[in-house]
């Protein structure tokens, strides 16, 4: 009975995954707000368009930034209560009019929005510029710790693949991909607020007004307070000390909480240090009120009633949810200077259309390539891979929806790769069931069998590229984390739809009869190369490439990194012409400017047009002059041009090559585990192998690393260690299967064993990485020349350099260990 239940609760799984899937993608593209506001209204229909009319006469007339924005002020204005014609929408625990329609207007927002959310490249978003003030510029350091708080916060914030780096001597640059500062009116604020937190004492005088003056030594501070019944905000004033007991540094941690009213509040943890001072304080001054300070405004003044010797605090202060946990947000990120506005302004996508187009044409046309090889290859159950890689391709889009994960070109490249890497665990399953159908099993035996046996290889395979994943999650940040998510849903999804939806459609196809034979006759001839005996002779001509690549790094210095690494030059120009990016690029290929990054944005100030140019360092005035040159229709003029810093962080580069370096000694320790160490050792060898040869080749045609690349590297890493756990694998299998066997017999029978299989795999990820080579354009093109260059050199070192160094560490143990038993 049991076994009968089996595959209805497989279909039923399946079934709900591709439905979760399918409703976490939709919306697919962003609806206009005042359509889907209007469709969303459940009561009194009429008098809500009479609002809305107004609220689209105002940004008509640009009265209001934007259509939630407008209705924000009409609503203040005439105290409407918005939540009235969304019934829908259960907000009654709120009792402040303001808050209530603020948090209305954001949740029909994000429900008019695409699930996944559009990168810098495909989208535009909102770039700002900061400047520091004096003291913070006289010292680089704390520029520094600003940009990387700065980038901690967003990352808080959940806006993915922000750039942000210095620009000049004294000011930072953000650009936040797929925000408006219409619809997000608060979003730099947020980011920008210094969070200066003081506990400071209260006075034992309670002023009459907000006018009275304070004796010496206090200030007069206010209180937001909410009225329980109307919902109406009132002020209370307090005389507050000027200087604190206590301030933020000694706040170890901020969290959001609620109080026993269940209202939110922000819950703090000190330090030791700061643990022992608030006893001291609270010890002191038993019966006073400590009033907390935020950046200069009180937001609570609790009394104290007993001593705090746990080092907990809170501060409450009438917040919504959002309001806590972005206090929380900057308390944990505490910035040590005021950062002032110079710029602020929407920018456009920055790839051009015409590269745009051809990319994702690219991506579906390398998606079609690997479909169309299956089809030929394996027919029908081509055919069950096809949907089992479909389906893959949904759950990833759909869990990133979910997540509300940002897309961006080289996301979309990545994922068409990953439809080549996504096939491979199909091939290793096909072939197992094709060697027991060789052997003479009937259909359902086969399936059974081939299933069975290839069951282990596939889950080794994919959780030891899980366990790169997790370490990227864990310790990476930025971009560096991003890649370790999207790696893990796609791993996850690889497992689910391999090893179970294939197989509940190849059993029904088996058993209900609809298929008398699942694989063609066609297969590889059985090899038997001599595999080892060619492994020096190749390993010496990959150290020749190694050296080759040292060689010109030392030659090109600093040019081998793009202006994601080291900064470079950005120049302003007004335009009475716009001029596409790719005429841009045109002519900054021919005036030797290299790689430019094209932003053509709009001041949200004066609405002025302008363009910005980033470039390598040096090579801003001589584009500027170059395209004054080639195009003096568009009559550019030169704004600015000032330097500007790496958009990668320091403390981002340490932490993708500490998480590379974590990932692989747990990559050894799995394989170790699972089968021997002298396994795991030839895994990291030939890895690190991989990483080295990938990209001297990459160097020495001439290319740059940018952020892009780092994630490429990173997915070589996982694809190149699936290969490598094949043949460690069948090399295990066979020396149970031939004990008599000297260990280089078993290792070359094992590798002609799994030939078929490895150039399977690899050609499948071959034709899509080679697709987007031939006609992708520009980061996609490098995304996929390092995958290209990474996919045959990792399956050349499965064969020549971990075979190879698995026999010798092998041999070095049995000869520790006689020697450590000899007399």
């Amino acid at each position: 009975m049991e076994h009968g239940r089996t595959p209805i609760l497989k279909w039923l799984i399946s079934i709900a995954v591709i439905c979760a899937a399918v409703h976490g993608l939709f919306p697919l593209r962003d609806q206009p707000f005042d359509k889907h506001i209007e469709r969303s209204v459940g009561c009194d229909n009429a008098q809500f368009k009479v609002i809305l009319d107004e609220a689209l006469e105002r940004v008509a007339s640009g009265s209001s930034k934007s259509l939630p924005l407008a209705l924000r002020e009409l609503s203040l204005r005439d105290s409407i209560d918005l939540a009235h014609f969304f019934p829908n929408i259960n907000l009654g625990d709120i009792k402040n009019l303001r808050k209530k329609n603020d948090l209305l207007l954001n949740i029909i927002l994000a429900r008019s929005q695409s699930r996944i959310k559009r990168g810098l490249d495909l989208k535009g978003g909102v770039s700002c510029v900061l400047r520091v003030d004096q003291a913070a510029k006289d010292d680089p350091t704390l520029i520094n710790k600003a940009i990387d708080i700065i980038r901690q916060r967003i990352d808080t914030l959940g806006i993915a693949e922000p750039i942000v780096r210095r620009s000049g001597n004294n000011c930072i640059e953000i650009q936040l991909p797929g925000v408006s500062t219409g619809d997000n009116p608060d979003i730099v604020n947020c980011i920008k607020k210094p969070a200066k937190l003081e506990f400071r004492l209260v006075g034992n005088h309670m002023p009459q007004s907000r006018f009275e003056i304070a004796p010496i030594g206090y200030e007069l501070l206010t209180i937001e307070r909410e009225d329980g019944s109307s919902g109406e905000i009132v002020e209370v004033p307090y005389f507050v000390k000027k200087l604190p007991e206590m301030t933020g540094k000694m706040v170890k941690s901020a969290r959001v909480a609620m109080d026993q009213f269940g209202s939110f509040e922000v819950g703090l943890s000190m330090t030791d240090a700061g643990a022992k001072l608030f006893e001291k304080i609270t010890t002191n001054n038993m019966g006073r009120q400590l009033g907390i300070v935020l950046d200069g405004k009180l937001y609570s003044a609790p009394v104290i009633k007993s001593v705090i010797a746990n080092g907990q605090a809170s501060i409450s202060g009438n917040f919504s949810q959002r309001e806590a946990f972005e206090l929380a947000n900057v308390l944990n990120n505490p910035l040590e200077f005021e950062l002032a506005f110079v710029e602020l302004s929407e920018i456009g996508p920055l790839l051009a259309d015409d590269a745009c187009t051809s990319s994702l044409l690219a991506s579906l046309v390398s998606a079609a390539a690997v479909a169309l090889f299956m089809l030929i290859y394996y027919r029908r159950a081509g055919v069950v891979a096809i949907l089992s890689v479909a389906l893959n391709i949904l759950i990833v889009l759909g869990t990133m929806a979910y997540l509300g994960a940002t897309l961006t070109l080289p996301g979309v490249a990545a994922l068409a790769l990953t439809i080549g890497m996504a096939v491979d665990s199909n091939i290793l399953i096909f072939e197992r069931i094709r060697e027991e159908l060789n052997g003479g099993k009937s259909l359902k035996a086969a399936l059974d069998a081939g299933h069975s046996k290839a069951f282990g290889t596939v889950l080794d395979a994919n959780v030891t590229t899980l366990l790169v994943a997790g370490i990227l999650i864990w310790f990476g940040s930025g971009p560096i984390r991003g890649f370790g998510i999207i790696l893990a849903i796609g791993i996850l999804a690889t497992l689910f739809c391999a090893l179970l939806f294939s197989r509940v459609i190849l059993d029904l196809l088996v058993e209900k009869n609809i298929i008398k034979s699942l694989l063609p006759k066609v297969q590889f001839r059985k090899f038997d190369f001599e595999f080892l005996k060619h492994a020096k002779k190749f390993t010496y001509l990959s150290l020749l490439i190694v050296a080759g690549g040292i060689l010109a790094v030392a030659y090109r210095g600093k040019d081998i990194y793009g202006v994601d690494f080291v900064g470079g030059d950005e120049i302003t120009l007004k335009f009475e012409k716009k001029l596409p990016v790719g005429a841009i690029d045109s002519v900054a290929a021919k005036s030797g400017a290299g790689k430019v990054t094209t932003v053509y944005q709009r001041s949200i100030g004066d609405s002025s047009d302008a363009l910005k140019l980033q470039t390598r360092e040096g090579g801003g005035r001589s584009l500027f002059e170059a395209l004054r040159s080639a195009h003096p229709e568009c009559n550019f003029s030169l704004v600015k041009e000032s330097s500007i810093g790496a958009s990668l962080g320091q403390s981002v580069k340490l932490n993708a090559f500490l998480s590379v370096a974590l990932a692989l000694l747990c990559m050894m320790a799995y394989i170790a585990f699972r089968f021997e160490f002298a396994y795991g050792i030839g895994a990291v060898v030939s890895l690190l192998y991989d990483v080295a040869v990938t990209m001297g080749i990459y160097i020495l045609c001439g290319r740059q690393f940018s952020a892009p690349m780092v994630a490429s590297i990173l997915m070589i890493v996982g694809y190149s260690i699936n290969d490598k756990v094949i043949i460690f694998d069948r090399i295990r299998e066979e020396r149970k299967l031939n004990p008599n066997f000297s260990l280089p017999k078993v290792v070359n029978l094992s590798i002609n064993c799994v030939l078929s299989r490895t150039i399977l795999t690899s050609l499948t990820t071959l034709l899509a990485s080679l697709v987007l080579c031939i006609f992708g354009m520009g980061t996609v093109v490098d995304l996929a020349f390092i995958f290209t260059v990474g996919v045959v050199v990792g399956t050349f070192s499965s064969i020549f350099i971990a075979s190879p160094i698995f026999i010798s560490w092998t041999a070095f143990e049995k000869r520790r260990t006689h020697g450590h038993g000899a007399p």
